[in-house]
């Protein structure tokens, strides 16, 4: 055991002892399946639609990308292009991402560039804009805005990804209506829409946006635990809230989770933006951290200790977390992350935890509450991010609990955590 004196810590703490425990690897099996030919689906669904479409050579086709990190977002994006030319038609690209990028234009072209979405690697030029047209008001009133550059196109195609979305609870959640709705309607229609209720006002504006008979077609992605493609799907924009509802099942039956409800501490290596909406997703950290109510799972406490690269300063989920590492904070785009909360109405989700200057003093903090907390069996968990939890790690009575259940399976010894001479774990991305 090690004694902790506050003078060690960023932010002052009561003084505790900490037992360290040991880790054991794990690792669980999820369904890997997923679409053999993507190309092949893409091509055959995207020339169905086109064929029962009256378009004209010429006309021009605004292809909404959103910020997620859509897999294969690139290649999908070139097939759509591809074959969009291929019809005669002209496509340009639109970021279709609502706040995301700082809430610019710039920021939402660089956002797509990282994903590898530029005009020299799909074939077709980018075209960002914050303005916006409405479209109309939904049967409650609500606003529906679309992005200018593709209202002035003489049609539009939507690439979204269905899943859980990680605020609410509805058969439309995240997929084609939320994308031609939120990321189509840029800041001032995902404010708008944020502003009511999203289970209601989703499938109302994407109606909306429909009806403006602009929508060509939309290609709906399903992602296997793996962040690979496990179901695509183009369809009609009638097709749109049924495709989504259809989705959403299979979306949710393979959703990937920590096989156990209950911890008193779970370790989040890293959060981020192209990550989860929310930094880190509530399907697995438990959505109560959002939304309160029911506490399922029920994980204790929470720690973070890096904000990913790629989310480019984006902290947004950060004040889900109770303690994080200076490491974090200073990372922290505090205009990015801010615009972003303020449009979907969340200030809560960007407060800054009690912060540890670094990963041994964040762990030596939270550990030591847990322990306190949770008497002698505390129960521990570590893993990387919400996206990849194939593998993770686990105090041994929750390896064995695991393992005797079937749930995962051991992938090593138990081991401690080891750190080097600045206090930062050696096994995690700087």
């Amino acid at each position: 055991m090690r004694y902790i004196s506050s003078s060690s810590l960023v932010a002052p703490a009561r003084e505790f002892y900490v037992d360290w425990p040991q880790f054991v690897p794990m690792q669980q099996e999820f369904d890997a399946r997923e679409v053999v030919d993507l190309e092949g689906v893409l091509v055959e669904g995207i020339r169905t639609v086109l064929d029962r479409t009256c378009v004209k050579p010429g006309e021009s086709v605004a292809v909404g990308v959103g910020s997620r990190g859509v897999s294969p977002i690139q290649q999908v994006t070139i097939a759509v292009v591809r074959e969009l030319k291929a019809s005669g038609l002209r496509p340009f690209i639109v970021p279709a991402m609502g706040s995301h990028g700082g809430g610019t234009a710039e920021g939402q072209r660089h956002v797509l560039a990282e994903r590898g979405i530029t005009e020299l690697d799909v074939g077709a030029p980018i075209r960002a804009t914050m303005e916006t047209n409405v479209l109309g008001t939904t049967p409650h009133g609500v606003d529906v805005h679309m992005d200018l550059n593709a209202f002035s196109a003489d049609h539009v195609v939507i690439i979204a990804r269905v899943k859980p979305h990680t605020s609410f609870r509805s058969d439309i959640e995240s997929g084609l209506c939320k994308m031609l709705s939120v990321g189509l309607g840029k800041r001032a229609g995902a404010a708008s829409i944020h502003e009511a209720s999203l289970a209601q006002t989703i499938p109302e504006a994407a109606t909306v946006g429909i009806d403006s008979g602009k929508l060509l077609f939309g290609v709906a992605l399903v992602e296997n635990a793996f962040d690979r493609p496990y179901l695509a799907r183009v369809c009609p924009p009638h097709e749109f809230h049924q495709t989504d509802r259809e989705l959403l099942i299979e979306a949710k039956r393979i959703l990937p989770g920590i096989p156990t409800d209950q911890l008193d501490l779970l370790i989040v290596d890293e959060i981020g933006k192209d990550i989860s909406g929310t930094g880190m997703d509530t399907n697995v950290i438990g959505m109560w951290r959002r939304i309160g109510g029911e506490r399922t799972p029920d994980y204790g406490f929470l720690s973070v200790l890096r904000l990913r690269q790629t989310s480019d300063g984006n902290a947004v989920g950060i004040g889900m977390a109770d303690f994080t590492t200076q490491t974090l904070v200073d990372a922290i785009d505090r205009e990015q992350t801010y615009v972003n909360a303020l449009t979907a109405l969340a200030p809560l989700m960007v407060r800054i935890p009690l912060t540890l200057a670094n990963d041994r003093d964040c762990l030596e903090a939270a550990i030591g509450l847990a322990q306190r907390a949770g008497g002698s069996d505390v129960r521990l968990g570590r893993i990387k991010n919400t996206l990849e939890i194939e593998t993770f790690s686990v105090t041994p009575p929750v390896a064995e609990e695991m393992h005797l259940a079937g749930l995962a399976t051991p992938a090593g010894n138990p081991a401690p955590l080891r750190f080097d001479s600045h206090g930062n774990l050696i096994d995690i991305a700087p």
